[in-house]
C-alpha cells in the first residue's frame, strides 16, 4: 500500500518561490499549510489550488519575526501529525554593502532567515524522526558560498542555512528524514524589489525563473541531493567542493599549530 503524502507545510507562500512550491507539492498529491504574511494572497492562492487540485489547503497569516506569530506556527508543527513536508522559505534580503546597511534591518533579516527557520525546523524534526518519515526542504541562496556577491549579513544568514542543513542532513540520515538546501542563483521574483535591486536591472541571461527554479529544485530532491544549485551546470563542480571541504574535516582540530607559523621553532630559539 503506497504511503499518503502528507502535508507540506510552507512558510513564505503568497507568492514566488513559495507560491510554486504550494502548486508543485498540492499537484503531487500533498495537502498544503501556507504560511505568510498576506492574507489576500493567501486566500487567493488557497482557492486557487484547492479548486485545480482537489487538496485540501489551510492558511496561516503569521509574520515569522513576531514572536506570538511563530510560536502558533511551531505549535502546528510540532501538534499536526500529517506533516510530511517542512518548507522553509520565507526570508528577505539586501543587497547593498553593510557600511551602507541599517543595522535594524540586518537584525530583522537574521531573525528571519536564522531564528525563525532554526525554531521551525525544531518543532518539526521531533515528529519527523518519531513517525520515521519527513523532509525538510531549506531555502538558501548561491550567497551561501558566494558571499562576496550581495550584502555580507545576507550572505551571513544563507551560510548558516547550508551549514545547518548539512548538520542535519548528518544527523537525521539514519532516522527516515531527508534534508535538501536548495541554492538559487537569481530568480525573478520580488525579493529584489525588497533588497535594493530590481530584478530588471539585473543581466537577463543570469535571472531564472522561479518556476524553473522550483522544478529543478524538486527533481534534485528526486535524485537524493543534499545540496540543489538549480544553476550550477556541471554538479561535479559541487561535488569537488564537498569533497575538498570532508577531506579537511580530520585535519582541522590539532595540539599543534601548523608548522607554517614556526611558533616552536620561534620557542626552541628563545624568540
Amino acid at each position: 500500500m503506497t504511503q499518503a503524502p502528507g502535508t507540506a507545510l510552507i512558510t513564505g507562500a503568497s507568492a514566488g518561490i513559495g507560491a510554486i512550491y504550494a502548486d508543485r507539492l498540492a499537484r503531487r498529491g500533498h495537502d498544503l499549510i501556507l504560511v505568510a504574511r498576506n492574507r489576500r494572497r493567501l486566500g487567493s492562492l488557497a482557492r486557487r489550488l484547492a479548486n485545480e487540485t482537489g487538496r485540501k489547503v489551510e492558511t496561516v497569516e503569521a509574520d515569522l519575526t513576531s514572536a506570538a506569530d511563530l510560536q502558533r506556527v511551531q505549535d502546528i508543527l510540532r501538534s499536526n501529525a500529517g506533516i510530511s513536508v517542512l518548507v522553509n522559505n520565507a526570508g528577505v534580503g539586501a543587497s547593498g554593502p553593510l557600511l551602507g546597511s541599517d543595522i535594524d534591518k540586518m537584525d530583522h533579516m537574521i531573525r528571519l532567515n536564522v531564528t525563525a527557520l532554526t525554531r521551525l525546523t525544531y518543532a518539526a524534526v521531533p515528529g519527523f524522526v518519531a513517525r520515521g518519515n519527513g523532509t525538510i526542504i531549506n531555502i538558501a541562496s548561491i550567497v551561501a558560498i558566494a558571499p562576496e556577491v550581495l550584502n555580507g549579513v545576507y550572505g551571513g544568514t544563507k551560510a548558516f542555512v547550508l551549514a545547518f542543513s548539512h548538520s542535519l542532513r548528518h544527523e537525521l540520515a539514519d532516522k527516515g528524514v531527508r534534508v535538501q538546501a536548495v541554492l538559487p542563483g537569481a530568480t525573478a521574483t520580488e525579493f529584489w524589489d525588497v533588497a535594493g535591486t530590481p530584478v530588471h536591472q539585473l543581466p537577463a541571461q543570469i535571472v531564472m525563473t522561479a518556476s524553473d527554479m522550483v522544478d529543478a529544485a524538486l527533481a534534485g530532491l528526486d535524485l537524493g541531493e543534499t545540496v540543489t544549485i538549480p544553476s550550477l551546470p556541471d554538479k561535479a563542480e559541487w561535488d569537488r567542493h564537498e569533497a575538498a571541504r570532508l577531506a579537511m574535516t580530520d585535519r582541522l582540530s590539532s595540539a599543534i599549530p601548523a608548522p607554517r607559523y614556526n611558533l616552536h621553532r620561534r620557542a626552541g630559539a628563545g624568540v
